[in-house]
């Protein structure tokens, strides 16, 4: 896995060892990136259900001034961390090894997002319960572009009760992005 594009262009980055996370493909990421790309100057990121961190580090390597990466495995805070340090964004980054719910809650009133990105664990409804979270939070607002993956089987019919637009979903082989932001 490598960073496709911008400052830390070409570099490797390091994964979890084992079989928690399932790190984005290079394919896939350029293709999120390309539809991202001439909105991430100088934007704040937020990294969910993190892992290695490659995305919130692409985001940072396309422009992002600032990338927070939440994920509660010590496996996955030491390869943020590395990843970081490798690609010399460690200063414009922060890390919460804790529960997202946790990290989302000490970060209400102290920190704004422009783009959410969340690729948890497929079929427990963890993107649901941190939409429905994000519904009403302070870090986020209506122009906030919130993403997140899912297995090409999720059942989406949750958003239509919370409030949300859907503004894009990318299918891809085996998985999707989805793109809402919060009605106003």
């Amino acid at each position: 896995m490598r960073v496709i594009a911008g400052t830390a262009r070409s570099l490797k980055l390091v994964t979890p060892e084992g079989t928690d996370t399932r790190p984005t493909t290079d394919r896939i990421k350029e293709t999120l990136f390309n539809m991202l790309q001439f909105d991430l100057q100088d934007a704040s990121f937020l990294d969910l259900f993190a892992g290695s961190g490659a995305i919130g580090i692409e985001a940072l390597s396309r422009g992002a001034s600032y990338a927070c990466f939440v994920d509660s495995s010590t496996k996955a805070e030491e390869c943020i961390k590395s990843n970081l340090t490798h690609t010399k964004f460690i200063d414009k980054a922060s890390i919460y090894k804790q529960d997202v719910f946790v990290a989302l809650s000490r970060m209400e009133y102290q920190k704004k997002f422009d783009f959410v990105f969340m690729d948890p664990p497929y079929h427990k409804e963890l993107e649901q319960r941190v939409l429905e979270y994000l519904g009403t939070s302070s870090i986020i607002d209506s122009d906030t572009t919130i993403i997140f993956e899912a297995a090409l089987d999720t059942d989406l019919s949750f958003l239509d009760r919370l409030p949300y637009e859907v503004m894009k979903i990318k299918q891809y082989k085996t998985n999707m992005h989805v793109f809402v932001k919060r009605s106003h």
